[in-house]
């Protein structure tokens, strides 16, 4: 079965800052507006890779053994910091998806999988109910959120991606595939700058993370020539 979301992001430039600063051009009370329900570029930008959560299989070079979930987490984000090899970095990516993918509930487990098969066969009401479920059910599960959040990207609708976006980094601010998701909303909307500011903060936790890095450099480049 495939999975909902495999996905999945010039730092002596601009400071980073928390969820909230890095749209500090946006104001949150501006996310309902008209410039958020309609597309900003002439081609929409597709889904960021690191939004799309890859195959589920765990991975056998990623210890994962008996520690406490969070001590997995900190361990695999550590050495992600410090991975230079794409593939890799890659890997450890992967490894921290695995720790995302586990509910700790069979039911939430099910729902999930349920809006996955919807969402691949483009039944993208019916994947919003089960995501909409999963998220009363587990408000505090941050995978819940990251889906619909791409969910309602794929949808048009990026002002409740950006709302969902938000609680998925309250939750957990190392998301490196909801600032992915972030970023490419701002910049699809015209917020270069604010764009910027989070695609740096993805590569702050992922530094091999090539849509970052290429996003950057075109971002930069823009924002130097807007200013010629």
């Amino acid at each position: 079965m495939q999975t909902f979301f495999r996905f999945v992001l010039l730092t002596s430039i601009l400071a980073l800052g928390t969820p909230a600063a890095l749209a500090q051009d946006v104001p949150a009370q501006d996310f309902n507006g008209p410039e958020f329900e309609e597309p900003g570029l002439d081609e929409p930008l597709p889904v960021p890779r690191e939004n799309l959560t890859p195959q589920p299989p765990v991975y056998d070079d990623v210890p994962l053994a008996a520690e406490p979930e969070a001590t997995r987490l900190d361990e695999l984000f550590t050495k992600l910091k410090k991975a230079s090899d794409s593939r890799y970095a890659e890997t450890l990516a992967n490894g921290i998806w695995t720790q995302w993918y586990r509910s700790g509930s069979a039911t939430i487990d099910l729902m999930m999988g349920w809006a996955n098969d919807a969402y691949e066969e483009k039944k993208y009401n019916v994947a919003l109910d089960f995501l909409d479920q999963v998220i009363i059910r587990a408000p505090d599960f941050a995978e819940g959120w990251n889906r619909r959040a791409t969910l309602h990207y794929s949808m048009d609708n990026f002002a409740k991606s950006m709302t969902d976006i938000e609680k998925v980094l309250e939750l957990e601010p190392r998301h490196f595939g909801a600032l992915a998701g972030l970023a490419t909303i701002l910049e699809r909307t015209g917020k270069n700058e604010a764009a910027l500011k989070a695609w740096m903060r993805a590569l702050d936790v992922y530094p091999a993370m090539q849509s970052a890095q290429d996003a950057v450099v075109r971002l930069s480049d823009e924002l130097a020539t807007d200013q010629i």
